[in-house]
């Protein structure tokens, strides 16, 4: 096995992982589970990992939280960020902090593996128009990753209700992640 089959899979959802982890076995990689960020630091002190998919919503942490830590005990970790819910913004803070990819659940394991691969041309970001949610959505996430995903000051730049936008987040972790 080569140093490139070694992945380090950070997910909250054991479900989506253990499927995961079978489908990137089939395909001869080796990958190693984490559903925390505690676990995933863990992981990668231990080991050596070439590759990372990382969720942008553990168990209610950032995933953009985690990455700049990842990137720094191992420099050379290519990593792709998975949501299921996509915005513009949080991609675009994914890519500025060391992200090669960003990718909307669900993803098969070829679209995955492709995620690693250098664009050959410019995605094609949206066909229709952000929904009123959507924008909401992409606000929030631009705010709480201003604030480094502190909630109560994000809920004060908002001018909301800290349980408001408690509410709002773990609704839309449901739904997406």
């Amino acid at each position: 096995m080569s140093e490139q089959d070694n992945w380090l899979l950070i997910d909250d959802d054991d479900a989506f992982l253990q499927v995961l982890q079978r489908s990137l076995e089939r395909q001869g990689i080796h990958p190693t589970t984490a559903t925390s960020p505690g676990e995933a630091l863990d992981a990668l002190a231990g080991n050596h990992f070439n590759r990372c998919v990382l969720d942008l919503n553990l168990a209610g942490e950032s995933g953009l939280q985690l990455l700049p830590e990842l990137l720094s005990v191992q420099p050379e970790l290519e990593v792709v960020v998975l949501t299921g819910y996509g915005s513009i913004a949080t991609a675009v803070e994914a890519m500025r902090r060391g992200a090669i990819n960003y990718l909307c659940k669900p993803v098969t394991v070829s679209q995955l593996m492709t995620g690693f691969e250098p664009l050959e041309t410019v995605p094609d970001l949206r066909a229709a128009p952000p929904s009123v949610e959507e924008m909401e959505w992409e606000h929030i996430q631009r705010v709480l990753n201003e604030h480094e995903g502190n909630v109560s000051a994000t809920a004060r730049a908002l001018n909301m209700h800290r349980r408001t936008l408690q509410r709002k987040l773990q609704k839309h972790s449901r739904w997406r992640t």
